[in-house]
């Protein structure tokens, strides 16, 4: 299996020793669309999947969730987060196990969803989740000195509930004078990049697992559009996640590397970028 760079205590210890560094703002990356992001003291968490819970769900199923990657870090031991947020609902972007976890170590920790998702999140999570939060793509919402700003995101389509909110969504975060995108489970849809352009990104956080339906599950970007949307959107940087989670689904960063140029980043699992 893939070894993080770093794991459990390490990881926590490596984590405790930047957020000393208070203007810098630092991205580890958990594994598959999961990061944890640190500005000014304060940590978010992006999308975790820190628990096995998908394998042990499809263990006896035509489609097992091989793991490829050992976890990062043991969601316990992260008690630095304040807010974790999920993307959709698929379990590898809103995992009870992670989210409660992380609830035990912060008493005060909140989960953001779409205001389509939060009725299915407080079903997934339990009664005694401490708050949920709507998230619409009209209101940035504010969390110490993140200011978060809902897009969509097309898994496989753009798609709505009965009030207009978005079912998939990415991120676009200002924080410290930085903007990161995190883009969720997505494929490109018109006017994405125009959309995205204006914000003038750091960094792009893309899926590059592509879209193959023989794998039974919705579609993402591929490394070469994932290139070619970082390029569109002038993305300073673009890191490749969603793959070498699951070895069904899954991709060679290579193929990233050759595209992407100096302004592709990989990601080691449990490395950090420090974006200045």
């Amino acid at each position: 299996m893939i070894v993080p760079v770093a794991r459990d205590a390490v990881f926590v210890a490596q984590v405790h020793r930047a957020m000393k560094d208070r203007d810098v703002l630092t991205v580890w990356w958990l594994g598959q669309s999961g990061f944890l992001v640190h500005y000014d003291g304060m940590c978010i968490a992006l999308d975790p999947y820190l628990s096995d819970s998908l394998t042990e769900k499809y263990a006896q199923t035509a489609k097992p969730h091989v793991r490829l990657s050992e976890r990062v870090v043991d969601p316990g031991l992260l008690d630095m987060v304040s807010l974790v947020t999920s993307s959709h609902n698929h379990t590898d972007h809103l995992d009870a196990p992670t989210c409660i976890a992380l609830a035990k170590a912060n008493p005060a920790l909140r989960l953001a969803c779409s205001a389509a998702n939060v009725h299915f999140a407080m079903e997934r999570m339990g009664p005694s989740f401490p708050a949920i939060i709507a998230l619409t793509e009209d209101v940035p919402f504010v969390h110490g000195p993140f200011t978060l700003h809902v897009v969509p995101a097309a898994h496989n389509d753009v798609t709505r509930d009965a009030a207009g909110n978005l079912a998939a969504i990415g991120l676009v975060i200002e924080v410290g004078g930085k903007v990161l995108y995190h883009s969720g489970d997505t494929l490109r849809y018109d006017g994405m990049a125009e959309r995205l352009r204006h914000w003038r990104c750091n960094a792009a956080l893309l899926p590059i697992n592509g879209n193959d339906p023989a794998r039974g599950v919705a579609g993402n970007l591929s490394a070469a559009e994932a290139v070619a949307l970082g390029r569109d959107i002038d993305a300073r940087i673009v890191v490749p996640c969603h793959y070498d989670m699951f070895a069904f689904n899954t991709a060679d960063p290579k193929e990233f590397v050759r595209a992407a140029g100096s302004r592709g980043h990989v990601m080691q699992l449990g490395e950090s970028l420090a974006i200045r």
